[in-house]
């Protein structure tokens, strides 16, 4: 006799996936047609036993009902055959015999009758009611989890978080023994029908055969081999039950002898993993409900290949949700949750934000989707690839190639149009052109990136007051900058989050703000900087600032014509930055120090090719003061405000303008 192939593993009970869910219902589907058909089946008896005058009649439905166990379907049927078989071998005899059993009315309630009422009442009812246990543990536990997502992060919420990752346990643990009691009835269930539909009818034919010990001798000859096979079956299925009811009641004290820190949330022992290319577990997805209000949804996330794939309880398979190839992944601040981060594919359209249950579980997504970002999971070997980008992160900081290096057929890198402005020998401006200079050429190994600016303007230009005119790391203020004068016929802002900074060596190729925007990404990547501070970026047509959207002070601004070079990404768009040219005067001396250059890297929330335009036009109008005709043919070919500004855009800060913007945002970067 085959051993059952299918059973629900102990092990999944904790768990608790969708896979586990969709396999407990078809261990359901099958309970439920077995119970449908035991009763069926113990109406067939019951009549034999009672309709004696009637009993051809009786016992022809009842081989009727042995020949349609063979057509219920049932779903974890496998396995099944001989036992099938049997029943067929039964239903013939009785249809032999059919004329013969008018006086067993004893002998068939105890042996066929009663054990059949046996196995409903005790096995098939327990079955029921672990399942109604098991409803309300689960019920329990999805409320529990609910009032635990809901905490605040304040510190005041300890105790009372405390209180809920208490209940959280004790539901988990409840829902756990519930599950695991369930899941072990279900499996047994699978080898006591076997013994449920074979034992009453061993009962009956034995009684049949000593009913009708002088009729019978051709017949018992017949069938006692048979009778002997069926009654080894049955053992031999007794006996695979028995030891598996031990192996799952050890399995059950071994699993519940774990520390209770496996139930609780945000208690997780093991370290990060931050090389995984795989993720599966539970999220808290936010939908929106109607205009303003959203909804919270718990639901069951794993990755598949490039796509992030959900699946709601009780769905055969999961769909697609985002395909995560060159998709973007950042930590949030969201409705006072913690542990949130949003994904949003490669052109910004599409994005969700999704909640983690610990801090572990949040950090291993977040860089299990950066992963798949890479499309590590294409290589030959991902995991290792994955862990050896992990391992040899910090040499990111010190290039060994250009960051815009590209494989044969990738985008024109001429797309950003005015990235490509480079001041020439004759004081204009020309376009780059040749090829692209090694890494150390353009920028220091080991050069220090500074990821935000921690001086307002007026600390810059106390700490250079003394001595002559000199270039701090992240250029200077002018008066000629400052908001009073700034009379300027171009004046355009925008939202950006401020990256990083660097020295770099050179800025006469934008190929030094490609090589910054690697380092800067890379340092931000490897020592887990995710945080960014949102700022205006004011183009005008004299000058840059960079303006607190609070309280609208200007942390820093350069003249437009120190800034030598500006680029946007090919790629991703929504990257930009430029290399702003000052000298050097430590050496104190009255001569014109020598030129040095610093890149800044900012994200956009609009095209950054949008902000390299505005600041060319911006380079355009300088040189057409120069000339009262070509700034009135400039004019004339750009539309003017009320005010005569340029107009080039709708404002792209919304309400951000009125100092209400938020703080302390994350980067997509």
């Amino acid at each position: 006799m085959p051993a059952v192939h299918h059973k629900l593993l102990l092990e999944d009970a904790l768990q608790d996936s969708p896979q586990t869910r969709s396999l407990l219902s078809v261990f359901e589907e099958d309970a439920g047609t077995l119970t449908d058909y035991t009763n069926q089946l113990l109406q067939s008896m019951q009549r034999v036993f009672g309709a004696q005058s009637e009993m051809g009649l009786a016992t022809e439905q009842l081989s009727q009902q042995l020949l349609d166990y063979e057509k219920k379907n049932f779903a974890l049927g496998k396995g099944d055959e001989e036992v099938i078989t049997t029943l067929q071998h039964f239903a013939k005899t009785v249809g032999e015999m059919n004329a013969l059993h008018c006086d067993l009315a004893t002998q068939m309630a105890d042996s066929m009758v009663f054990p059949l009422i046996q196995f409903r009442e005790k096995d098939l009812t327990e079955v029921s009611t672990l399942r109604e246990i098991f409803g309300i543990a689960s019920d329990e536990h999805e409320a529990a989890m609910v009032k635990y997502s809901r905490l605040p992060k304040k510190k005041e919420s300890e105790k009372m978080k405390a209180d809920h990752v208490k209940e959280v346990a004790y539901t988990r643990r409840k829902q756990h023994q519930a599950s695991m009691q369930y899941y072990c009835a279900l499996n047994a269930l699978q080898y006591r029908k076997r013994v449920a539909m074979l034992e009453p009818m061993l009962g009956y034919t034995q009684s049949q055969v000593n009913f009708f010990k002088k009729g019978m001798e051709l017949v018992s000859k017949k069938l006692d081999t048979f009778l002997s096979s069926v009654s080894t079956m049955t053992q031999n299925i007794q006996a695979q039950l028995d030891a598996e009811a031990e192996d799952m009641r050890a399995s059950q004290r071994e699993l519940l002898s774990v520390e209770d820190t496996v139930y609780m949330p945000d208690r997780d022992t093991e370290p990060v993993n931050r090389a995984l290319i795989q993720k599966a577990g539970y999220l808290n997805i936010r939908n929106k409900v109607g205009l303003v209000t959203t909804a919270w949804d718990r639901l069951y996330f794993f990755t598949q290949g490039g796509n992030l794939m959900c699946q709601p309880r009780g769905a055969v398979a999961g769909g697609m949700v985002l395909d995560l190839d060159n998709s973007s992944v950042m930590a949030v601040e969201c409705e006072d949750r913690r542990y949130c981060f949003q994904i949003a594919s490669p052109t910004g359209k599409t994005s969700m934000i999704l909640q983690a249950e610990s801090k572990k579980e949040y950090e291993e997504w977040i860089c299990t989707v950066n992963n798949i970002s890479r499309q590590i999971y294409l290589t030959d070997n991902p995991e290792a690839v994955a862990i050896r980008l992990n391992q040899t992160a910090i040499q990111a900081v010190t290039p060994i190639t250009s960051f815009e290096k590209r494989q044969e057929g990738s985008p024109n890198p001429d797309r950003a149009k005015p990235g490509g402005v480079v001041q020439s020998s004759s004081g204009g401006f020309s376009q780059n052109a040749g090829a692209a200079p090694e890494a150390d050429d353009l920028i220091a190994p080991g050069t220090p990136i500074q990821f935000d600016i921690m001086l307002p303007a007026s600390e810059f230009q106390d700490q250079n007051r003394s001595g002559g005119r000199r270039t701090n790391p992240f250029g200077e203020t002018d008066d000629e900058c400052s908001p009073e004068s700034d009379d300027s016929l171009l004046q355009q802002v925008f939202a950006v989050q401020f990256l990083g900074s660097m020295a770099v060596r050179r800025g006469d190729n934008r190929e030094v703000i490609y090589e910054a925007m690697r380092q800067v990404l890379a340092a931000r990547a490897i020592h887990n900087i995710f945080k960014t501070t949102e700022s205006h970026l004011m183009v005008t047509s004299s000058c840059l600032r960079l303006i607190d959207p609070q309280t609208q002070v200007t942390r820093i601004s350069f003249q437009l014509g120190e800034v030598c070079q500006f680029a946007a990404h090919q790629e991703n768009g929504r990257l930009m930055g430029f290399v702003v040219e000052g000298r050097d005067w430590s050496d104190g001396g009255e001569e014109e120090g020598e030129p040095s250059y610093s890149a800044f890297i900012f994200e956009s929330n609009t095209e950054g090719e949008k902000i390299c335009y505005t600041i060319s036009l911006g380079k355009d109008i300088i040189e057409a003061k120069k000339d009262p005709e070509a700034l009135a043919q400039l004019m004339k070919t750009m539309p003017l405000t009320n005010d005569g500004k340029f107009l080039l855009l709708e404002s792209e800060t919304g309400e951000t303008e009125d100092g209400s913007g938020p703080e302390d945002l994350e980067s997509e970067a």
